[in-house]
């Protein structure tokens, strides 16, 4: 926010004007836009008891209040996704052209990256987040979190090495990102095989995430002639009938959505490098379509 930003929202709610840090803070932490929008209520509760005097920074108050939250739902849902049925994929958001346009930002909230961030033991999650993604200080992590500056310039050392040795490198050509997608799409929506396979490179890995809810491949797939043939078969399915693909800004990239009668009932983030279709996400679970259903 610039400083006549900050001027024109001195008469506001503090949690008003905060309110899309605090979102994107909570939904970097869970992968989750339910269980965001609990910790944003959550939050939102603690602050109308809360003094109002007695907070000199009302900003950091917030920060800190959604960190805590996030992360003692973060700690419990990890033992909930040891059980989980099939991989698990974070809930799409469909983000708006600014987030995306912001190179750094979009980064942060991309699929790839959150996929990795689940790797993260849920304090590195929440140090990583906050530096990276908001450019927080160590000394203001450090007071967010109530550890030491040391320890936190340590955990951020680690969780960056852990993120970067694990984080796949996709093209950064967002128009060739756009190409491809478009392509993809396409080739799917017209049930042409030889096109998709063209699209896809030679070790081309899908991850379907149905969560025991609807079909979905329960191991990732590998190989561009079986992750070909399962793409349009899902596609070509009877539930699948009347469906159609359309594009979007999903986590600050470009994806599709899996339409049917005006609902949402799927979607697809692809990992394009070299002009080629790497990684393939598709989120199936009903119940993790929220973000792409808000109106």
């Amino acid at each position: 926010m610039t400083e006549s930003e900050r001027e024109v929202a001195l008469d506001e709610d503090p949690f008003t004007v905060h309110r899309r840090l605090l979102f994107g803070t909570a939904y970097r932490l869970l992968g989750s836009v339910a269980d965001t929008e609990d910790v944003l209520q959550d939050t939102w509760l603690a602050w109308q008891k809360e003094d109002r005097s007695a907070v000199r920074n009302p900003r950091a108050y917030l920060v800190r209040t959604v960190t805590n939250l996030a992360l003692n739902r973060l700690t419990c849902a990890r033992a909930t996704r040891e059980s989980y049925i099939g991989p698990w994929l974070p809930e799409p958001l469909l983000t708006s052209p600014d987030v995306a346009d912001d190179a750094e930002l979009a980064d942060t909230v991309s699929t790839a990256l959150l996929v990795v961030l689940e790797t993260l033991a849920p304090v590195e999650r929440a140090v990583f987040v906050l530096r990276e993604a908001f450019a927080f200080s160590h000394p203001e992590i450090a007071e967010i979190l109530g550890r030491p500056e040391p320890t936190v310039r340590q955990i951020a050392h680690r969780a960056r090495k852990h993120v970067d040795d694990r984080r796949p490198r996709y093209d950064a050509d967002s128009v060739r990102h756009h190409e491809v997608t478009a392509r993809f799409r396409a080739a799917c929506a017209g049930g042409d095989l030889n096109v998709v396979m063209e699209l896809l490179a030679p070790d081309v890995v899908a991850w379907s995430d149905g969560g025991g809810k609807v079909t979905a491949a329960r191991r990732p797939l590998y190989g561009t002639d079986h992750v070909a043939r399962w793409l349009l078969g899902v596609l070509a399915k009877p539930e699948s009938a009347g469906a159609a693909l359309e594009s979007a800004t999903i986590n600050a990239e470009p994806g599709l959505l899996i339409t049917l009668g005006g609902q949402t009932i799927g979607t697809v983030s692809l990992g394009v490098s070299d002009g080629l279709v790497r990684h393939v996400r598709l989120q199936l679970n009903p119940d993790k379509l929220r973000g792409v259903n808000l109106p």
